[in-house]
């Protein structure tokens, strides 16, 4: 459904969108128990509890992700319907049900099934109506909402490993994923009922402020005409660009942080030391989430997406080399820089490119990017390993991935970035 038309003739004195960034800001922080970041603190529970193995319990991530991956584009298209108020509440409820649902897993079938949903609901549903919620309420001033958003979910984000370990210390795993759930319930259900609006117009106001919308356009800006379909979409070169970044970061990030405890105690670090590096992953994450997403109001397109595939490729090459110090650090920022860079970037010009009207069923397709091969990566590495021997050899090998779409995108993309 396409949004009203966006006039009116009463002024608000205060521009709501600002509001509207703050709680998708929060609700999308909260999808950390069902992104990677907050499952891989369970991982070591799993396998000693369930009495399952590293690689059977990398395929219940798989499966469980790429089912609930292929309802993603469904997902899109029930968003651009009902709006976003109405699907951050149903998926708040459906996510904190999940979640608590996760403190009965007792064999690789039910983890399996509670992967499949938590996935499906928290990493990518609630990330995806809540990107959607910000879409909407900013045009001209897209990009530098999208940094703002980014970065401080991913900084709020990155407290959830910590959060986790200590509710895992403090009682038990399965407690831990009964207080996950009812966090959510307690707080995302309440702010899509109450805080989300789904459209400024339904509220008399328009993106970016009557403000804004006076002011003289940037030089350089240019929304698009009309709203694309997501079939017109799927025609673009440009889309599919995007489309490769997505899936290859979330292949090769997730991979990285599934088995970061693994990888880094291999290079002679305690868990405990791997755990903090998540720290300087959010660091990178936010600062690159902010400068990438303010640079694609200004930057073509045909530049910003081989960076954040240079930030990817390098993550993998550090890996291959990580050991105590510096290099740790590095590592841990440079993967941080790729993933904030990668989001700020797709979730910028996809409005950019294609307009806002069918911007839901647009972003389910991307998101399924994302989301679905992002199941594949801890499979692959954990394959990987076994045939090497190690993490390094096989994070050289992966790092051809980004190297290529860096290079694809150079030249398929159009010099003006559209």
């Amino acid at each position: 459904m396409s949004a009203a038309p966006l006039h009116t003739d009463t002024p608000r004195r205060k521009f709501y969108g600002w509001r509207i960034l703050g709680f998708a800001t929060v609700t999308a922080a909260l999808t950390g128990p069902g992104q990677t970041i907050g499952v891989s603190v369970f991982i070591d529970h799993f396998i000693a509890d369930l009495d399952l193995t590293r690689s059977q319990v990398s395929t219940a991530y798989l499966i469980g992700t790429l089912l609930g991956a292929t309802a993603l584009p469904t997902v899109g298209r029930l968003i651009d319907r009902y709006g976003v108020r109405h699907a951050i509440t149903a998926i708040g409820l459906g996510f904190g049900a999940a979640l608590i649902a996760m403190s009965g897993v007792a064999s690789f079938i039910t983890l399996a099934l509670g992967f499949t949903f938590i996935r499906l609901l928290g990493q990518g549903s609630l990330s995806l109506a809540s990107t959607v919620a910000v879409t909407h309420w900013f045009d001209r001033r897209r990009g530098l909402a999208i940094g703002v958003f980014a970065t401080a979910t991913g900084a709020l984000m990155g407290l959830t490993p910590l959060l986790l370990n200590l509710a895992i210390e403090s009682t038990t795993w399965r407690t831990a994923w009964v207080i996950a759930g009812i966090a959510i319930l307690i707080t995302v259900v309440p702010i899509g009922r109450f805080g989300i609006v789904s459209y400024p117009a339904d509220i008399g106001d328009v993106p970016d402020g009557h403000v804004a919308v006076a002011a003289v356009p940037e030089a350089g800006h240019a929304s698009p005409t009309r709203s694309y379909t997501r079939e017109e979409a799927l025609r673009s070169v440009g889309f599919w660009v995007l489309f490769a970044g997505s899936a290859s970061a979330g292949l090769l990030s997730t991979a990285l942080n599934f088995h970061q405890i693994s990888l880094l105690g291999e290079a002679g670090m305690s868990s405990s030391t791997a755990a903090l590096m998540f720290l300087p992953q959010v660091i990178g994450s936010s600062i690159a989430g902010l400068v990438f997403g303010t640079l694609t109001d200004r930057v073509s397109a045909r530049w910003l997406v081989p960076s954040t595939m240079v930030f990817l490729a390098g993550s993998l090459l550090l890996a291959a080399v990580v050991a105590p110090g510096w290099i740790v650090v590095a590592y841990a920022l440079c993967l941080g820089l790729a993933g904030g860079s990668t989001r700020s970037v797709t979730a910028a010009l996809l409005p950019k490119w294609f307009g806002v009207g069918h911007i839901g069923s647009i972003q389910g397709a991307m998101t399924f990017a994302g989301v679905g091969f992002s199941a594949l990566g801890p499979v692959l590495f954990s394959l990987g390993r076994d045939w090497f021997g190690g993490y390094g050899s096989t994070s050289v090998m992966y790092a051809a991935i980004p190297t290529a779409v860096a290079i694809a995108a150079v030249v398929l993309i159009k010099p003006d970035g559209d």
